[in-house]
This record gives C-alpha cells, structure tokens and sequence, in this order.
C-alpha cells in the first residue's frame, strides 16, 4: 500500500514510503530542500556525501559543501553554498519537519509524523484518539 515502510538499504531503517513519491519530476527546480534531502539520501550514489545514521530518521551531511552544490545545480543557482543551504534547513525548525541534532555536526532528523501532517493533511493518523484507525485511514 501507499503508506507502507520501505525498507532502504541500511539494515534496521525503514521510512515511509510517501516521503520518496516524487513532488515533481526528477531535474524539476519545483522542489522542496526537504524532498531533495530525501532523494539523495535514497541514491547509493550519494552515501559519502550524506547518509543515514542514528536514529530513525537521523542522517548526517558528509560534504557540506558538495551537498549545497547539488542543490544549487538542481535550483539553477550556482552560488549555492552550506552556509544558504543550512538557513534553508533552520526554517524547518520551525515547522518541526526537521530539527538538529544536538552535539552531532551536519546531522539533523526528519520528524516523519509532521511532514504527514503538513504535506498530506487530509489524511487521518488518529493523532486525537477519537478514531482509533491509525496511518493512512482516510
């Protein structure tokens, strides 16, 4: 189903499989940081530049710099660096769709549960107890 785990390539994560549907086509600049993160964290390609670790959730940015660069070639902005790029993640904090991780340089976590909620707020997780279905009931 739609909202099942997947089960990625290190042993013991599994991460919801709606946050690897594409927003957009692959090369768009019609992308959320967030959603970018997620696609270079999913390519084998890309595990010495970024990569999971830690808890569920919990990943850590090995190249900074080759990591802004990427984003700065897929938004067509070729002055891209961390420093703009780690501002652009301080706006999560605030949204509580990611949040760093205390004393661990270039790790942050994803809030899964949140990024639910505001991406896809039709659906029920029985957060209010009233319904009792749980993920993906509509």
């Amino acid at each position: 189903p739609e909202w099942a785990y997947k089960a990625e390539s290190s042993p013991g994560f599994a991460f919801p499989e709606w946050a690897y549907k594409a927003e957009s086509s692959p090369g768009s600049r019609q992308i959320q940081l967030w959603h970018f993160i997620l696609e270079l964290l999913r390519q084998e390609q890309y595990r010495e530049v970024i990569a999971w670790q830690g808890d569920y959730g919990e990943f850590v940015i090995k190249d900074p710099d080759e990591v802004a660069r990427l984003w700065g070639v897929r938004k067509c902005k070729p002055h891209m660096n961390y420093d703009k790029l780690s501002r652009a993640l301080r706006y999560y904090y605030n949204k509580r769709i990611l949040h760093k991780t205390k004393g661990k340089r270039f790790t942050y976590k994803f809030n899964f549960n949140k990024l639910v909620l505001v991406n896809y707020p039709f659906i029920d997780l029985g957060l209010t107890g009233e319904t009792g279905e749980g993920l993906g009931q509509v």
